[in-house]
Order: C-alpha cells, then structure tokens, then sequence
C-alpha cells in the first residue's frame, strides 16, 4: 500500500500538521490521564479503520506501560473489566462522538457519566482530544497512509 499523497512532505500538509500537532501538544499536557488519551485514540481509530493511528497509540501506549491485554480489550471494553469507571465512560463518550452521524449526538446520560469522573478541564480535554483523532482519522485514511512502521516517539 502506497500512500496517495506525501502529507509529510508537502508544505501545505506540513503547516497544516504543525497547528494540529500543537493543538494535540495542549491536549497531551492537560490533566487527562495520559492511559486514558491513548485508550481513547486507539478506540476511535478502530471506529474509524485508521490502521496507521492504530499503529502508532497501540506502540505509544505499550511503551508507556500499558498492558497487552488492555489494549486487546479497547474494542470490547464493554464487556471487559480491566478498565476503570472513568476509562469506561471516557470510551462510551469517545464512540458516541465519533459516530455523531449515527444518532442524535452525544446523549446527556453518556455526558452526565463523563462528567461524574472527569472536571471541566479534563472534559475540555476529553472533547477537543476526541475532536482531533478523528481529524486524523479521517486525514489517514483519506489518504491511505500506510500502517505498520511507527516507532515509538519519531514525531516527537
């Protein structure tokens, strides 16, 4: 597989990135636990079908001290009980807003749950960090970024 433009080396993608990647430098640093960022991004990359996004939080996480068997559950996590409350509800919120266009949104239970274990900073978090993955989601796989050589760090 080849990708069908080089968004690393073109220079409008590269300005493009460098705001987003900032944006996602704010996320990173904010008071959401980082094992819950990178659950919530390999989640909507499965939603999404971005093998490269996989690629790339399923090595982050791991080298961070994530489990294998956590993130072999991440698409089960309903039916799994290695992940807290908080992960729960930050997982239900992650799929709710990624699939907006199949219902009526975010409901106001699932909202209610995120907000019980998160405050109004790790929920702004919580949103913009859903927010972004699925913009470079939707980047990767419009443009067929191959999947399956990410090593840990090398953007950073």
């Amino acid at each position: 597989m080849e990708a069908r433009l080089n968004v690393f080396a073109n220079p409008v993608a590269g300005k493009f990135m460098k705001y987003i990647n900032s944006a996602g430098k704010v996320l990173a640093d904010s008071g959401l636990p980082h094992a819950t960022q990178e659950l919530v991004k390999i989640r909507a990359s499965q939603i999404n079908g971005c093998g490269f996004c996989l690629d790339m939080h399923t090595k982050e996480a791991a080298h961070a001290g994530e489990t294998a068997q956590r993130l072999h559950m991440v698409a089960g996590w309903r039916e799994a009980k290695v992940f807290t409350d908080a992960e729960r509800a930050a997982l239900e919120l992650t799929e709710q807003a990624t699939r907006v266009a199949d219902s009526a949104g975010v409901s106001d239970e699932v909202w209610a749950n995120a907000a019980k274990h998160y405050d109004e900073d790790q929920l702004v978090a919580l949103t913009g960090l859903i927010a972004l993955i699925n913009a470079y989601n939707r980047i990767n796989v419009t443009v067929q970024q191959p999947a399956g050589d990410y090593e840990v760090g090398m953007f950073g």
